[in-house]
């Protein structure tokens, strides 16, 4: 699980894939990697590679249709990074309640 969260994070800390990803989301369609590649000003060939890393990631998902390949979003993926986050949230919650009671207790 460590790896795959590794390559979400990977994934989404370039501004371009983190784009083409809420391209993909909004789109609520599969694109082609030619309609994903006209919204940006990079070669198709340098979307293809921000393409693949976010598909390795478990991000998105690849079919081809004849000789293109179609691209959508895979939401679930970001499941995991919410639940990795949700054991830091409940952390830091537990950790500011614990020190509220404790100033509490030296207050009174």
């Amino acid at each position: 699980m460590q790896s795959r969260i590794n390559k979400i994070f990977k994934a989404i800390a370039d501004p371009t894939r983190r784009e083409i990803f809420h391209v993909l989301v909004l789109a609520t369609t599969a694109l082609s990697i030619t309609q994903i590649a006209g919204q940006f000003n990079i070669s198709r060939q340098g979307i293809t590679k921000h393409i693949m890393l976010l598909h390795d990631a478990g991000m998105l998902e690849i079919e081809s249709i004849g000789r293109e390949k179609y691209c959508q979003a895979n939401l679930s993926a970001l499941n995991e990074i919410r639940d990795w986050l949700a054991f830091y949230d409940k952390f830091w919650d537990e950790s500011l309640k614990n020190l509220q009671d404790f100033l509490d207790t030296k207050n009174s």
